[in-house]
């Protein structure tokens, strides 16, 4: 797999700087929750003033270097949610969302070389309501819901496990258990989602507006992605980033378990993997099956 040919996912809060032919040289950012949300590369950048002092910084730092991260794997941005508004959240590693509180209660776990995180859906909600929003300009498009149901199918259709999906189309999103919508400020490819809290799955997929130019495949890809995170998965290579041409990102407090039947080393085709190859099919590979069926 060449670097020349990759899209990156999950890109939030930076971004993404023409590329050259080439080489991409961009970070990625997911999302997570307890809200986690996977960032991109560049994570250098100071917050903005009329954000940051909305959280208390010294603590934030603290505890993320607690948790095993550096400073500037933290930063501040806004979080958009279907109806449009926003409010700013701490973003560790452009892949996972928090609110300060969440952060500070967010506790250091093992740092092993795996596929997983420690939070998971519970066995009492894993037939899960999820809609694709489809009001104003945080609206699907007609190609995006296709691409949703094609998503969805990727879990349904996977035997033997006890995730099901009851997926619905509008604007009634407050009682569902996941809603995947458009964020039209964010021109990247890719998407944004966080990671299970409480037994519940992470609410709120975003998908950029950069995928509104993409194949109905390569946003079944992302989609896939985002409500994979929403569940507990983690990036399949969070300890190399190879996928990107990058060097990996930590584990942290939300846990690296390994799954077993999976590989521990570079799986290329993996649909978890950080950044996402050009041609994708938007299906899961044998390997990412396996571990959807392994932990439920």
């Amino acid at each position: 797999m060449q670097i020349q040919n990759l899209k990156y996912l999950y890109t939030t809060n930076t971004k993404i700087p023409k590329m050259k032919k080439n080489f991409l040289r961009v970070c990625l950012v997911g999302m997570a929750t307890v809200s986690l949300v996977f960032t991109a590369c560049e994570s250098d950048v100071e917050p903005a003033p009329e954000q940051t002092k909305k959280f208390d910084m010294v603590k934030v730092y603290s505890h993320a270097q607690t948790l095993g991260y550096r400073e500037r794997d933290i930063s501040i941005d806004n979080f958009l949610f279907p109806d449009g508004t926003t409010e700013p959240r701490i973003y560790l590693e452009g892949d996972a969302a928090f609110t300060e509180r969440e952060f500070i209660n967010f506790t250091p776990a093992g740092l092993e070389k795996q596929y997983r995180t420690n939070n998971l859906v519970s066995s009492a909600n894993r037939t899960m309501d999820i809609i694709g929003f489809t009001g104003g300009t945080q609206g699907l498009s007609s190609m995006q819901q296709t691409a949703l149901r094609n998503a969805v199918a990727n879990f349904n259709n996977l035997s033997g496990s006890t995730l099901r999906f009851r997926l619905t189309f509008g604007t009634a999103w407050e009682d569902k258990e996941i809603v995947v919508y458009r964020n039209p400020s964010n021109p990247g490819d890719g998407g944004v989602a966080g990671f299970p809290s409480g037994g519940l799955p992470f609410k709120f997929s975003q998908i950029y507006a950069g995928m509104d130019n993409e194949t109905v495949d390569a946003n079944e890809h992302v989609m896939t992605h985002e409500i994979g995170h929403s569940i507990g998965l983690r990036h399949s290579d969070w300890f190399s980033r190879q996928s990107c041409g990058q060097s990996g990102e930590g584990a942290g407090a939300d846990g690296a378990i390994h799954i077993a039947g999976t590989p521990t080393g570079f799986d290329a085709s993996s649909l978890m993997n950080a950044c996402w190859p050009l041609g994708t099919n938007g299906e899961f590979n044998t390997n990412d099956r396996n571990a959807i069926q392994r932990i439920y």
